[in-house]
């Protein structure tokens, strides 16, 4: 009897935890007329971030030099740049090398975001209005260096590729890729949470110390490198002709081979 008890107490707790978790409750607002606006912890906390980022941003980047010895500082810097510039190098084309500064930035929100949990405040990702204004800004991104690349005709013309039949599919596709990587980043987010959670309720409190070094760091760095991973090839694709993909493609086909040779040798 007492176990069904601590049981249902167990279960109780938990439930209430998880709603006032993943409650996004509204902070404050005003009105304008008869037209209110109100303003939630998704919107708030977004708004901290962006803030806290941009005034590091401006502090680690004060008294750069161009010349003469460089402090320790302006040379991690500018490792960090180079190791992200070279890994989006590696998925994109020249053509849109301008916008692996802006695919930074978003990693880097998106990071944070996911973190932000350890310092008290809820993500903003656990808010599906945050994910899907992500993802949407990602394929307006998308469809604008198509457009820009192809052409309207061109862009148009892409979608009866490789054959006219599918066209229908390659449409649909604008609205199921911002719709995929607004589900996969709130649901992994969102899962991530639930478990710990559980995990919480039902083991001591070292294990749950542990795992959230996965769950709330490790997987939250994860999902923002899935995010802007994909989104980094979509644009790829985007601005791509057929010759171009198909030359991108034997490139890589011949470095595999090499490297295979070199270890071989």
């Amino acid at each position: 009897m007492i176990t069904i008890l601590n049981s249902d107490f167990i279960r109780l707790n938990l439930a209430e935890e998880l709603n006032e978790q993943l409650n996004i409750a509204e902070v404050f607002s005003f009105k304008i007329g008869n037209v209110k606006i109100g303003f939630d912890e998704a919107t708030v906390v977004s708004w901290i971030i962006i803030a806290a980022l941009a005034i590091i941003s401006i502090l680690l980047t004060r008294n750069l030099k161009v010349t003469g010895k460089l402090s320790k500082r302006q040379l991690l810097l500018e490792l960090a740049y180079t190791k992200g510039e070279e890994f989006f190098k590696g998925l994109m084309g020249e053509k849109v090398y301008k916008y692996i500064p802006w695919l930074m930035s978003m990693a880097l929100f998106i990071g944070v975001s996911n973190i932000i949990g350890l310092f008290g405040m809820k993500p903003p990702t656990k808010s599906m209005q945050v994910t899907a204004a992500m993802a949407i800004t990602s394929i307006v991104l998308v469809e604008y260096c198509a457009f820009k690349e192809k052409g309207f005709l061109g862009r148009i013309k892409a979608f009866t590729k490789p054959i006219w039949v599918i066209t229908p599919i390659n449409i649909l596709e604008v609205f199921t890729k911002p719709l995929s990587l607004c589900m996969r980043l709130f649901g992994n987010v969102i899962a991530a949470f639930t478990i710990m959670e559980l995990i919480k309720a039902v083991v001591p409190m070292v294990v749950p110390v542990v795992l959230s070094l996965y769950f709330d760091i490790f997987d939250g760095l994860l999902q923002a490198y899935i995010f802007v991973f994909l989104t980094a090839l979509y644009v790829q694709e985007a601005v791509e002709t057929e010759e171009e993909t198909k030359k991108r493609k034997q490139k890589k086909k011949l470095k595999r081979h090499s490297k295979k040779a070199a270890k071989a040798a």
